[in-house]
């Protein structure tokens, strides 16, 4: 699964501000929620419950949250350069400022995990990151991210 299928160019943010790891999944989760067509709250409990499973920071200041609802039919991404990178419990100690918050369907396939497993491969790529990192708007990010240009 290509991730342009689950993110759209407007659903990508830069040098957003939080001041810790709670409230910027609150915000990030209320701005999806809208995308979407679920409720805020909804959206913030699932990712929040997720994450006291253990973080979804996967280091390298990294983190994809995630959580699935039987509400939705497909995939669906936010990407958040966080402008002062926090604390958020990754597995390496390290705070995070790049976050791919996901949304996937509560019913079991395939294309759930291959979404999930395509923004890690991504993500994991130095030169995507490095790229990511330097972008001076979401468009650039987004290029970034999905290699389009």
């Amino acid at each position: 699964m290509d991730i342009k299928d689950f993110l759209a160019p407007a659903d990508v943010l830069v040098d957003v501000r939080a001041p810790d790891k709670n409230r910027l999944l609150a915000d990030l989760s209320r701005r999806a929620a809208a995308r979407v067509g679920l409720h805020e709250d909804l959206v913030a409990r699932e990712i929040l419950k997720r994450e006291t499973l253990g973080s979804t920071g996967t280091g390298g200041g990294i983190a994809i949250p995630h959580a699935r609802f039987s509400e939705i039919a497909k995939p669906f991404g936010l990407l958040a350069r966080v402008r002062k990178a926090i604390a958020f419990e990754a597995i390496d100690g390290e705070p995070v400022d790049v976050v791919f918050l996901l949304l996937l369907p509560a019913a079991a396939g395939s294309e759930q995990l291959n979404a999930l497993a395509s923004v890690a491969r991504r993500l994991r790529q130095p030169e995507v990151m490095a790229a990511v990192r330097r972008a001076d708007d979401a468009a650039a990010a987004y290029e970034a991210l999905t290699g389009t240009t």
